[in-house]
């Protein structure tokens, strides 16, 4: 109506956006409404600047009078509108459309794979995994000249006997952490042994078995057809609008996939993994959405009462504008209420349920099921997780998670499960401050003193019901004037909800509670949590628990209160460091992956356990498992080459251009595994965006990296490279020609050599010296493989 008024006026309306996602939706709503209007994407920064101050050209001139009447959408820095009918000009910005939202300054976008092969936190001691020879322990970053006259860091590891290997930086895609070995030397394998080649070929034998009954099960999915939903409308653009919060990049992909999914015919199938608050749940609502305004109906499966509650509130604002039917069935519900609910989904009078295990009783039936999403699967049981698989067969299916359990993390990665990450932290998150002490009165003491003392709350966290009263009275008696509570699943429902939403509003200072706090509350204000004999928890489990502090721009505190280190467990003493080094925020991931390897990987269909994981890592066992999964497809595997090369100039990153040994580690495996030119290109950008500009080694190491990737898809062996001459050994089925390198060694001798059967090719240089190895080997490249 405004706008009508306003062109009837003849008057210029240019809407703003923030974001150009913001604008595109804002000119899509527009053209829904048959409103004519033209989209202006053509801004810089420097426009947005004079958009933020619409004057004239000159300090103290009137604006500019509007020279045609219309609507513009346009991407810009507006904190608020103005209407200048003088000059013939409205302004109107996003928020004064769709309501505040808080913004984010834009993140680098990290790989969900990288995030998995970081080796930032490896250090000496730690066992690691290469590829050939196995098992060994790192011992550190050495720069030595290994005979090419220029120095090369190199990575040491250890093997049994104390035999060494050393792995040139350019080659470190070839070694991973193994997170959950042992701590005594039993595990090492012995350098060029056959130990290790036995152990890959045993775990081979168990991989093709896996995928070959997972490919069964899943291959019923796939050839389950559905009538794809509709094309995002005009309704869904005005709903996703309503997001009171700019997307991060991350959730916006995850966003993306899963509309994508949801236009196919095939069923969806995917995992949307990320950490406590990282906006998974938004994700989920937007399908839920598309589903249940096509007129499919909506299960939003909960772990606990508690998530479920929280679900439900949530899913009924985000769609209180819409004609859709939303309910909760959980023992929050009494038992006549709960027969309503169940009736009204057997009839189709209901769109969306939130619900716990209820859901899955014999009882409840639906009508017309589209979509079902489980959040935090690894909370339900084995009886739960068999009634979840019947019910997926043929409908679509959305898993949340912050560490997915072992057995979905593997059918992701191995291409059997789509995957999407949010790694990408919401605006002013902070990580939590992870500490492992011994119980003290005094400490817990203090610590409580020091959150109450700042305005907030703490959580107490102890698994036993049994001794739960007696720890809230001896922090009653420690902090006489604190207001303490007590939670646990065998409350009353009445009571058990009278007391969360008392926490949650503020009329207590302390929780003393079970794991049942694990998920489902979400307090701004508790920022400290304390967990009594955090040993006993699984790592899951904790990081859980830490991910209910945090949650808002203060900073957090974590206090994981254990017994002496004689009284612990191997086990529980890793999954306790485990939580104290992964204090980053998005640190599902690695916690998913070390829990996998503690766990180990498990029978896919049931809950027998295997050590494959254990014996040849998580990423070697992941490419295992693709691998199979390729061959029972009847897809060719094509073995990757991982060339030798020898250089004669420094090419590496300096140590005073990149400090920290374990960020140097990251970089280096992340360019060894570059598939092409652009992904180094991107890394070079990256890396100097974070440490300036690269030093001349640095780009050497650039360029290595792009000629390695050139070799390792022409299947060179190895390259020796110096500015005398160039050197390369092919495998027997490189794509190059041959015989057209042998005409050049006939037409050119002074240049090329080739050995009689051609899988030796040597050039020399032209000078006495060329500029180096690398600038003749690309030169080489140019000559026999032109791109």
């Amino acid at each position: 109506q405004a706008l009508a008024s306003w062109r009837e006026q003849a008057l210029s309306v240019t809407l703003t956006a923030r974001t150009e996602t913001q604008a595109r939706r804002l000119f899509s709503l527009l053209e829904d409404r048959s409103i004519a209007a033209q989209l202006d994407l053509g801004v810089s920064r420097a426009g947005q600047a004079d958009l933020a101050q619409p004057a004239a050209a000159a300090p103290g001139l009137p604006l500019a009078r509007a020279q045609s009447p219309g609507v513009t959408v346009r991407v810009g820095g507006l904190t608020r509108g103005l209407v200048a009918e003088s000059a013939g000009h409205v302004f109107v910005t996003e928020e004064e459309i769709f309501g505040k939202r808080a913004h984010r300054s834009a993140a680098r976008k990290q790989s969900p794979r990288a995030a998995l092969e970081d080796l930032r936190a490896l250090a000496p001691g730690d066992f690691v995994v290469h590829v050939e020879h196995g098992i060994g322990r790192y011992l550190g970053l050495e720069n030595r000249d290994v005979g090419t006259g220029a120095p090369v860091d190199l990575l040491v590891v250890e093997y049994r006997g104390g035999d060494k290997l050393f792995v040139p930086v350019y080659r470190m895609n070839q070694i991973q952490k193994l997170s959950g070995g042992e701590t005594d030397g039993g595990r090492l394998d012995r350098l060029g042994g056959q130990t290790f080649a036995k152990t890959k070929a045993k775990v081979k034998r168990q991989v093709r078995e896996m995928a070959d009954e997972l490919l069964s099960l899943y291959a019923q999915r796939a050839a389950t057809q559905r009538i794809s939903l509709p094309a995002a409308d005009a309704e869904y653009l005005a709903f996703e609008a309503g997001f009171p919060f700019e997307e991060t990049p991350d959730q916006a992909t995850a966003i993306a996939d899963v509309l994508g999914d949801l236009e196919q015919e095939r069923v969806m199938d995917r995992l949307v993994c990320g950490d406590v608050g990282f906006g998974k749940t938004e994700v989920a609502l937007r399908a839920a959405f598309r589903h249940a305004m096509a007129g499919n109906q909506v299960a939003l499966l909960c772990p606990t009462t508690l998530l479920a509650n929280q679900h439900y509130h949530t899913v009924r604002r985000r769609f209180a504008e819409y004609p859709l039917k939303v309910e909760m069935l959980s023992r929050f519900r009494n038992k006549k209420a709960q027969t309503q609910i169940v009736s009204e989904l057997r009839a189709g009078k209901l769109d969306v349920v939130v619900g716990t295990h209820r859901l899955l009783s014999k009882d409840v039936h639906f009508k017309r099921l589209g979509l079902l999403i489980v959040d935090e699967e690894q909370r339900f049981g084995v009886a739960a997780k068999e009634r979840i698989k019947q019910l997926r067969k043929d409908i679509d299916v959305l898993t949340l998670s912050a560490t997915p359990i072992p057995r979905t993390l593997q059918l992701a990665l191995g291409g059997l499960q789509d995957l999407s990450i949010i790694a990408t932290p919401p605006l002013d998150r902070r990580s939590v401050r992870t500490t492992t002490a011994r119980y003290d009165d005094a400490l817990v003491q203090s610590v409580i003193e020091r959150e109450l003392a700042r305005g907030g709350q703490v959580y107490y966290v102890y698994n036993r019901i049994e001794g739960l009263a007696e720890r809230a009275a001896r922090i009653q008696a420690l902090l006489p004037r604190a207001r303490v509570a007590i939670g646990h699943g065998q409350l009353s429902e009445t009571v058990l909800e009278r007391t969360m939403l008392g926490f949650v509003q503020g009329e207590y200072d302390v929780l003393v509670t079970t794991a049942i706090v694990e998920s489902g509350l979400d307090i701004p204000r508790a920022n400290t949590l304390i967990v009594d004999r955090a040993d006993l928890f699984g790592l899951a489990q904790l990081y859980q628990l830490r991910g209910r502090v945090g949650r808002s721009s203060e900073r957090a505190y974590c206090y994981l209160l254990v017994p002496p280190p004689s009284r612990l467990t191997d086990e529980a003493r890793m999954r306790v460091d485990a939580l104290t080094r992964y204090t980053e925020l998005g640190s599902g991931m690695q916690i998913a992956e070390l829990d996998l390897e503690l766990r180990g990987a498990g029978n896919f269909l049931g809950a027998e356990q295997s050590g494959a994981v254990a014996s040849v890592g998580f990423e070697l066992f992941c490419q295992m498992l693709s691998e199979a999964t390729q061959e029972l497809r009847g897809e060719q595997v094509e073995q990757d080459i991982d060339p030798e090369i020898s250089i004669d100039i420094e090419a590496l990153l300096p140590s005073d251009y990149v400090s920290e040994v374990g960020v140097r580690l990251s970089l280096y495996k992340r360019l060894a595994g570059a598939a092409d030119d652009a992904h180094v290109t991107d890394l070079a950008i990256e890396i100097e965006d974070r440490f300036g500009s690269l030093p001349r080694a640095a780009q050497n190491l650039m360029e290595l990296m792009r000629l390695k990737a050139r070799l390792r898809r022409l299947r060179v062996l190895s390259c020796e490279a110096s500015a005398r001459a160039v050197t390369l050994h092919l495998r027997e089925d490189t794509p190059l020609d041959v015989a057209k390198i042998t005409r050049l060694a006939v037409e050119r001798p002074e240049l090329y050599r080739v050995t009689p059967l051609g899988q030796v090719v040597r050039r020399a240089t032209e000078r006495e010296r060329s500029a180096g190895g690398l600038a003749l080997a690309a030169t080489m490249l140019r000559e026999i493989a032109p791109q």
